[in-house]
């Protein structure tokens, strides 16, 4: 357990002298603490934060907003030499549902209110003062994550439930979020929770971690969660996210009070995360863009029962494509960016070559029978978040009964913690140049283990019975990329409009362990 010093006199001291200063209460905060608050809102309908927000912040423009930025001199916890500070998001413009914080000690709590003096405004003018009870749009952690006299951005919480993280020498790229709620569906809009209260643990000098607590509240439900954020220790690069959360849903007529065309939740989605895919080496549908790739993700892996590794490259279809994968006793998932070549990428300004990959390690309970479900948005520019990957559970909760769930999130390179062996490393798509109704599919697998063109492995491929697998799927060394290829065709049905399910994987005769790779063929 991490330390916690009696309380802090960091806040009161930056506090504009005009506001009257926040209660402490002596108490220890914990996640039942937190479980109870969420409980008890859970009985209520949901209320919108975004009512709370003064209106001349809700009419914020880009240009205005952006002459907003915060004072480095303010960070919390920057007098106490602790190894981590905290910055907050001014409230306005597109964040407009206001987050309230509270700091905490080993025994007592108090709230962070709202204070104008915190940010410069530079040529900004508001029309009135921002009433201290407003709230934040969320937060950034800084702490030394890449030089030691150096103060990175290690995360930040801001919109929605919306979170990111980093590791050593990563830059931005996927986010996670604490809970997606019929993410997918075409029969009925997702439901987005909020971050609405968060709790912020005071660290002392030598915590290696940082401990916080959140209500996230939505028309469905309310949940309490527990952070506890890693940042690596040299020679580590990988980050660690531990989270444990308690959901409480509310019962139809709370809900229907707020929503009255709300139907019943279809899926929960449990760890999600939202990344980008634009375009890539297996993409059919082409861009007007002079770098090669463009993309924060370029694959789900998955770790099924028994060890079991799938694979499956993401794409930009022409259609929203919604994929579930049966699971039981899930032993991880994520989504990866595999190619680290700034070659593939060309781009000076967005280093898709560093961002982070995000894996999942579920824990305890609630992780036994599912599914892992991959939604791909069609999107004609990278500015849209397209992919999401979620765990979905077999048995829903509730009204008012405690759903319990914990995970871990790594955000990794993979240089420190390799999550698969024998792995895809590309996928590329095309016409068979003998018959163009024919699909081609080239894909490259490393295999370490063997490297002799004498004992090749054998491919096992398959697909849905809206294909056919065509010919021999024949397997060559790629000594250029020291790689093994294989080149699998296979032809649609005549006629056939909806996407082929197609699965390969390598064997040989000494029980060569491969990744699955799994991928959806959808027609143009």
């Amino acid at each position: 357990m991490m330390k916690r010093i009696a309380f802090w006199s960091l806040f009161l001291a930056l506090a504009s002298p005009v506001l009257a200063l926040p209660r402490i209460e002596a108490t220890q905060v914990n996640l039942e603490y937190v479980a109870r608050l969420a409980e008890q809102r859970a009985r209520k309908p949901f209320h919108s934060p975004k009512a709370d927000l003064p209106d001349f912040l809700r009419s914020l423009t880009y240009d205005s907003y952006r002459e907003i930025e915060f004072r480095h001199e303010k960070a919390l916890w920057l007098d106490d030499r602790a190894p981590f500070r905290v910055e907050f998001f001014h409230p306005g413009y597109l964040y407009q549902e206001p987050v309230h914080f509270n700091e905490f000690s080993l025994t007592a709590v108090q709230s962070i209110r709202f204070v104008q003096d915190f940010f410069d405004y530079r040529q900004l003018r508001l029309p009135e003062e921002i009433p201290a009870n407003t709230g934040y749009a969320g937060f950034r952690i800084l702490h030394p994550l890449n030089v030691s006299n150096k103060w990175d951005e290690l995360g930040s919480f801001i919109g929605a439930s919306y979170f990111r993280l980093l590791g050593v020498g990563q830059t931005y790229g996927i986010s996670a979020r604490g809970l997606a709620m019929d993410c997918g569906g075409t029969d009925r809009p997702e439901e987005f929770p909020l971050w609405t209260d968060w709790w912020l643990g005071k660290p002392q000098r030598d915590d290696q971690a940082l401990l916080l607590y959140a209500i996230l509240d939505s028309v469905s439900c309310v949940g309490a969660y527990q952070f506890v954020i890693q940042p690596p220790v040299p020679p580590r690069e990988t980050t660690r996210a531990g989270v444990k959360a308690v959901l409480f849903f509310r019962d139809d007529n709370l809900i229907h009070a707020v929503d009255p065309q709300h139907k019943p939740l279809a899926t929960l989605g449990m760890a999600p995360l939202t990344s980008m895919f634009w375009f890539g080496e297996n993409s059919q549908q082409k861009f007007d863009d002079y770098r090669p790739e463009v993309h924060d993700s370029d694959g789900l892996l998955m770790q099924l029962d028994g060890d079991q590794m799938l694979w499956r490259p993401l794409d930009n279809g022409p259609v929203l494509r919604h994929q579930t994968f049966a699971a039981k006793h899930l032993h991880g998932f994520g989504l990866l960016q595999r190619d680290r070549n700034f070659n593939n990428y060309q781009d000076l300004f967005n280093s898709y070559q560093s961002v982070p990959s995000v894996w999942v390690v579920p824990a305890g309970a609630n992780w036994d029978d599912g599914e892992v479900h991959l939604v791909e948005l069609s999107t004609h520019y990278e500015g849209l978040d397209n992919i999401v990957a979620f765990w979905n559970p077999l048995n829903k909760p509730k009204p008012l009964q405690p759903f319990r769930f914990e995970y871990d999130l790594y955000w990794t390179r993979e240089t420190d913690m390799p999550l698969s062996s024998n792995k895809v490393v590309s996928t590329r798509v095309g016409a068979d140049p003998r018959d163009p109704a024919q699909r081609q599919f080239v894909i490259d697998w490393d295999i370490p283990s063997i490297t002799s063109d004498d004992e090749p492995p054998t491919a096992a491929a398959s697909c849905g019975t809206n294909g056919t697998i065509m010919g021999d799927t024949l397997v060559y060394r790629n000594h250029a990329a020291k790689t093994w290829r294989v080149m699998l065709n296979m032809a649609p049905v005549a006629g056939n409009k909806a996407p082929v399910d197609l699965r390969c994987t390598l064997k040989n005769g000494s029980g060569l362990a491969c990744e699955t790779w799994t991928y959806l063929w959808s027609p143009p």
